[in-house]
């Protein structure tokens, strides 16, 4: 993924409000992020726990950006240890249920959809062996690298497809 700039984030969200967007707490660490590892720029609001970001390139390299929020549930039942995106497995709260509004006028109705997500956003890193998620190991796979950077980006893919229907 190519680097991003704070403008480059804000005008990128697809589910929300201009207003929204521009009260966004963007990360101030852009120069330092792993681009070249990175299939998306993914982070939570240090100033609002329930709240995560995302930010990926798709056809052409638009830019897409989603807000999300992790459902109450996640301090509860609603969890699990398998990453939707990059079947990346954790231990107890590594994994989130986050929900992004869908765009358009099927969000305006409070209409949204949800994926079970690394809490930490770090799906890219972890596929690519350049985190390790806690106390645990990533799963040995026959796929190769390639084709588990496809499989990710395929279910992001997706995902966004369903923001947008």
């Amino acid at each position: 993924m190519r680097s991003l700039t704070e403008h480059d984030i804000r005008d990128s969200f697809v589910n929300c409000s201009k207003g929204e967007a521009k009260r966004v707490a963007v990360p101030r660490d852009l120069d330092e992020r792993p681009w070249g590892d990175l299939d998306f720029l993914g982070w939570r609001d240090p100033g609002a726990p329930d709240r995560s970001y995302l930010v990926t390139e798709r056809g052409g390299g638009r830019l897409v950006g989603l807000t999300l929020r992790l459902t109450s549930g996640n301090r509860g039942f609603l969890h699990r240890s398998m990453c939707s995106l990059c079947l990346t497995t954790h231990p107890g709260g590594g994994v989130s249920l986050m929900t992004a509004r869908k765009a358009g006028a099927a969000g305006r109705e409070g209409n949204s959809v949800g994926l079970y997500m690394c809490t930490d956003m770090a799906c890219s890193l972890y596929v690519r062996g350049r985190k390790v998620p806690q106390s645990t190991l990533r799963m040995e796979e026959s796929l190769t690298l390639e084709e588990q950077i496809a499989r990710t980006t395929d279910n992001l893919s997706a995902f966004i497809d369903r923001v947008h229907s």
